[in-house]
């Protein structure tokens, strides 16, 4: 009996036949945007499939038709990236929020309400507070660490006659790195699911996965990135995923048509071009994270530094790391003493790091998400979750760790 292979080993050629595209090693790029069906039977049954006009029969393949639906490149990037997740399906999309927002969009229905935790990411927050109202989805916060009765009585004070169609979440949380309890948000999900309608778990795993996390194994339904970080991990590409099982993803990908978000060719050829590599990058940000994390700790310009390897041991933080994360991962985020005079004065004078916002690439990368990535965020909401104009967020790349810290140091200097 063959055993069963490693992610990092599959990253290499799974889903890939090289005898249907001339023998070549690796997958080409299939740059293009339509596809010629064998015969007119084909073609019919390909739309009717697309279209939910009839089901997939037993064994049938479903033809390449359009790249809008699907491509060879997208196909192949997907059936990679769900091995990472334990996932049965993966669907591929033009960005991050495309991804949250078309997942989103199919699970959550007109007068339901979405419980989600916090901080998000600045784009996710708005959509959820600002855009879906609009179309009568509400939304309410809720603390993953705080009993499932206090949760519950909160909702229905506030919300008493609204189904919770969803669960999101977000964790580690963008830009705090605090954690949420992955299966507390699931034993939330199940308490408001019923025979005739399920409330689905989501998360985003941008910060920590696919590598250092696996949130299926603790129950969520549906696991999203913002495949531009890690995933992508060369600031040369902007992409989106969501992993889970065949249903929700087939539900998710019929959106994605009529959207028409699905990432294109190239895109997804990067991507399998980053897969090989994936874990290598994630391992070598992690442990050039964790020696400037200690580093930090340590400064006397540093209030407090919020890096995973760093939570209290006694807290219940500390618990769901170690049960539901393997690695301290590559971010970092840290309250420099002072404020956003401070903050700047630091940014501004890292010469090694660049200052820009995104995360996950080869490259280290700083910014100010008071004012930048979370500028939109309610200050009650910041004030509440312990983000203050003092913040700063690192994503710790491939450089040299003794380099980073050097030019770190530096830059603390001139503060």
């Amino acid at each position: 009996m063959t055993k069963k292979r490693k992610p990092e080993s599959e990253m290499m050629s799974y889903g890939y036949d090289p005898h249907l595209s001339e023998g070549a090693a690796k997958t080409p790029l299939f740059q293009t945007s339509t596809f010629v069906f064998k015969n007119s039977e084909e073609g019919k049954a390909h739309f009717h499939i697309a279209y939910g006009l009839r089901k997939k029969r037993k064994n049938e393949s479903v033809s390449l038709a359009y790249s809008r639906i699907n491509n060879p490149n997208a196909e192949i990037v997907e059936e990679r990236l769900k091995i990472w997740d334990n996932a049965e399906a993966c669907a591929v999309f033009q960005s991050g929020m495309a991804a949250i927002t078309t997942t989103i969009l199919e699970i959550s229905k007109p007068n339901t309400l979405i419980m989600h935790s916090s901080p998000l990411y600045g784009g996710t927050d708005h959509f959820i507070k600002r855009v879906l109202p609009k179309y009568g989805i509400k939304s309410m916060y809720f603390d993953s660490f705080d009993t499932i009765d206090k949760i519950v009585n909160k909702k229905n004070i506030k919300y008493p006659n609204l189904k919770v169609s969803l669960v999101y979440i977000e964790s580690p949380a963008n830009p705090t790195n605090s954690l949420v309890d992955i299966k507390k948000s699931k034993e939330i999900a199940n308490y408001f699911s019923n025979k005739k309608s399920k409330t689905y778990l989501a998360i985003d795993n941008t910060f920590m996965g696919p590598v250092f996390s696996q949130p299926i194994d603790f129950g969520a339904d549906l696991v999203l990135y913002s495949a531009t970080k890690y995933i992508g991990g060369h600031s040369d590409l902007v992409a989106g995923s969501v992993c889970g099982n065949k249903l929700l993803i087939n539900r998710i990908k019929t959106m994605r048509v009529f959207l028409g978000n699905m990432a294109n060719p190239f895109t997804c050829w990067l991507m399998l071009r980053s897969l090989e590599t994936l874990k290598l990058r994630m391992e070598k940000s992690a442990e050039n994270a964790n020696k400037i994390a200690i580093v930090l700790n340590n400064h006397k310009k540093i209030k407090k530094v919020h890096y995973l390897n760093l939570i209290p041991k006694k807290s219940n933080e500390y618990k769901i790391y170690k049960s539901q994360y393997s690695c301290g991962g590559g971010m970092i985020s840290f309250d420099i003493k002072g404020g956003e005079k401070e903050a700047f004065k630091f940014l501004d004078n890292l010469k090694l790091v660049k200052l820009a916002v995104s995360l996950g690439g080869t490259e280290s990368l700083a910014c100010h998400p008071y004012s930048m990535t979370h500028a939109d965020v309610n200050k009650e909401t910041k004030k509440l979750f312990g983000f203050t104009e003092a913040l700063v967020r690192l994503s710790i790349g491939l450089e040299d760790s003794d380099d980073l810290i050097d030019d770190i140091k530096n830059a603390l200097k001139k503060v």
